[in-house]
């Protein structure tokens, strides 16, 4: 087995930490304390070609891998975990259905403005009784003179405040079986009936746009169903898989900041005549904390290639991020222990880390669901 990286890799990795430290890292506590999302910067992440990573050639991407795009999300989530999983939920969840699985008119239509950057898209799937079960949805779209008429409601969305475009999950009948038939349908924003509204009050991740959507008698083209009606469920299943390794590279980001900020102050911060890194105490944990780090990066890039290779990648996708978010609470735990009441203080941004983590085990699959997911590849 080879673990190095190829010499595009390796550019991708360089130019996302060169860009987020120049221009990332110098706002990350400002978008932490007023919550509020940097327009600017993702418009500089699409200038500077970030959106295009993963994308063929054809659609006006990069031509780049799966693993190129999980190393610039952990670069980016290193310096902010707000910008990071923006950026990440706007390719994984925004652009890549569509570029999975639309029609060739789709595309044309939203991909260039979306690859580019000049857009976002977002994904509308969570609602008051659909979280864990995705199957509990409960906006309805009924197909009306070649229209879908769409009601429902949609909570904690994220980037849909400055989205152009959202894939909403809508039952559109009943399967063979008498089940509800889910199925995706791209609404543009600016639709009549669609009001978004951005006034949660977050623990963490502050500076990633979340909201609520409402959907009253929002009226779309019956060409704007994403893949064929029987299909939805089951492409919104392959989207969460792939999303999830994107969660686990955030979560690599955050407890490798959380991490590197331990092993500096360890070392400048004296005690009893001795640095905190000659304490067993302190060493114990800078140990675990790399280790598991370590660990959790081979998982992400392993789920990343087996993605790359065609082969099946859920099973790998949900053991990536299960242990990466888990590792990255711990992280940002321990980071805050080792600081001490330095750690604490909100304005060093060391605290920051654990409150940003501990979205990253609940979004796109809480802990509990990974382990239910990954039991069913084992045969429970």
């Amino acid at each position: 087995m080879d673990f190095e990286l190829s010499e595009e890799q390796r550019a991708v990795k360089e130019k996302a930490a060169q860009f987020a430290e120049k221009y990332i890292k110098p706002r990350a506590l400002e978008i932490d304390k007023t919550g509020e999302f940097p327009v600017d910067i993702f418009k500089k992440l699409g200038e500077e070609g970030f959106m295009k990573i993963p994308f063929s050639e054809e659609w006006g991407g990069a031509g780049g891998d799966t693993l190129s795009y999980m190393l610039a999300v952990e670069e980016i989530a290193k310096a902010c975990a707000s910008t990071g999983l923006s950026y990440a939920a706007s390719i994984s969840l925004g652009i890549s259905p569509i570029y999975n699985f639309g029609t060739k008119e789709q595309k044309e239509k939203w991909l260039p403005d979306l690859i580019s950057g000049k857009k976002l898209a977002s994904f509308g799937l969570t609602e008051v009784m659909a979280g864990s079960d995705a199957s509990g949805t409960e906006t309805t779209a009924v197909l009306e003179n070649g229209e879908y008429v769409i009601n429902g409601q949609k909570r904690y969305i994220t980037n849909a405040s400055y989205a152009s475009v959202i894939l909403v999950t809508a039952i559109t009948g009943e399967t063979a079986n008498g089940r509800k038939r889910i199925s995706g349908i791209l609404v543009p924003t600016d639709t009549p009936g669609v009001t978004i509204k951005s006034d949660y009050d977050k623990m963490g991740v502050r500076g990633s746009d979340t909201a609520e959507i409402n959907l009253e008698d929002v009226r779309v083209p019956a060409e704007n169903l994403l893949g064929g009606k029987e299909d939805g469920y089951k492409f919104f299943m392959q989207t969460l898989d792939a999303g999830r390794i994107s969660i686990g590279a955030n979560s690599l980001g955050v407890a490798s900041a959380a991490f590197e900020s331990s092993l500096d102050y360890s070392k400048k911060r004296n005690q009893f005549g001795n640095s905190l890194s000659k304490f067993q105490a302190i060493q114990f944990k800078l140990a675990d904390m790399a280790m598991e780090i370590e660990l959790a990066r081979n998982m992400v890039h392993k789920a990343a290639w087996l993605k790359d290779q065609g082969k099946p990648f859920a099973k790998e996708a949900s053991f990536a991020k299960l242990f990466a978010s888990e590792t990255a609470v711990r992280a940002g735990n321990e980071a805050i222990q080792i600081h001490g009441g330095y750690g604490y203080m909100r304005e060093n941004g060391v605290e920051r880390h654990l409150r940003d983590a501990k979205l990253l085990v609940i979004g796109e699959g809480t802990s509990e669901i990974q382990r239910i997911v990954i039991a069913k590849h084992l045969g429970c």
